[in-house]
């Protein structure tokens, strides 16, 4: 395990890009010292926009990551110790929850790759974190969910999403459970895909099912948001609490404003899932990063919307909508980089 300690302070102009809409209630700020929180999955998506803002509210971090430079790069400029090791690691997880008195536990994988599967890394690794924590008598632990997960699930992703949640719940810390909707943002895997499929399609775009999957895309910084909050809210612990974003919205409306935001016209064309299930399973075959997998093509037969949404009820944060002014990053992907995507981590 290394231990890199960074020592600069926290800057908005350290490469974030805010994309959250003011809160419907001012922030408030708890006088005590808090105690330390550890963040795993600090150099993934959600990770990285979670450490800017518990940093920014003054927090004492310690950030766990798999890839020490994605880290170094997603975390530059923030005061915070990051720690490189792997969250199946018996040995990192005790050394990184030590003298810690909270976890905000994010880590997780929705693709499998590179011998990654979810079993062991979405249920296994958080069954160890859990163990490794309580242990370290650690007081809070923010666990990051999924819509739809439950342990009784068809679908392993959302399968082994949900075998972690039933162990949080099961656990002794003040646990809260956060089940966002598909998140949004300018390092996402799930609008940033539908964008470079544009690129890729320079005609026809394809729809699965013709489009009427549906979501309510929430933005990744008003998911940050939420997680610090619930450290500072009490009354939090020991609940679930489900996240969406402004609107529930279809597949074809997310990808029209897609189109909307790039600027770009495409003949939008229904294509039933099982015609599609065959060639993504040959794209997983070949690529070593496809855009998508038959497990994930699965989900969209499920309803990925809120209907009590948390975001505003208990967190009072107006939720960012889907629209092009929060979407403008989707302008910087080009058809080199959508290409350059199937191959290699961007």
């Amino acid at each position: 395990m290394i231990r890199v300690r960074q020592t600069e302070t926290y800057s908005s102009g350290a490469g974030m890009q805010p994309a959250t809409a003011p809160a419907a209630r001012p922030e408030t700020r708890q006088e005590a010292p808090r105690a330390p929180v550890l963040v795993t999955g600090a150099g993934g998506f959600v990770g990285m926009h979670v450490c800017h803002e518990l940093c920014r509210r003054g927090w004492s971090v310690r950030a766990l990551a798999h890839s020490p430079a994605k880290a170094a790069q997603r975390l530059a400029g923030l005061s915070l110790e990051i720690v490189v090791g792997d969250l199946r690691d018996v040995a990192v997880v005790r050394r990184a929850v030590g003298g810690m008195g909270a976890v905000v536990h994010l880590a997780a994988i929705a693709i499998e790759r590179g011998g990654q599967h979810y079993e062991q890394v979405n249920a296994d690794a958080t069954a160890t974190l859990l163990r490794e924590a309580q242990a370290a008598r650690v007081e809070r632990f923010v666990h990051m969910s999924q819509n739809g997960a439950s342990s009784g699930s068809p679908y392993r992703f959302l399968r082994s999403k949900g075998v972690a949640e039933d162990a949080v719940r099961d656990s002794t810390m003040g646990w809260t459970v956060l089940r966002p909707s598909v998140i949004f943002g300018r390092e996402d895997e799930f609008v940033n895909v539908l964008a470079r499929l544009v690129r890729l399609s320079p005609l026809v775009y394809p729809v699965p099912g013709g489009g009427r999957a549906r979501f309510q895309p929430i933005a990744v910084d008003d998911v940050a948001r939420v997680v610090v909050r619930a450290l500072d809210m009490p009354e939090t612990s020991r609940a679930v609490y489900s996240l969406g974003g402004a609107e529930p919205l279809s597949l074809r409306a997310m990808v029209e404003r897609v189109l909307a935001t790039m600027q770009l016209r495409r003949h939008l064309v229904s294509v039933p899932v099982p015609l599609v299930r065959p060639i993504v399973a040959v794209l997983e075959r070949i690529l070593s990063r496809p855009p998508v997998t038959t497990g994930l093509l699965d989900l969209l037969a499920l309803d990925n919307t809120i209907a009590e949404n948390a975001l505003t009820s208990v967190f009072g944060i107006t939720p960012v909508p889907f629209l092009p002014d929060a979407l403008d990053y989707l302008r910087d992907i080009t058809l080199r980089s959508a290409i350059r995507s199937l191959f290699q981590e961007t």
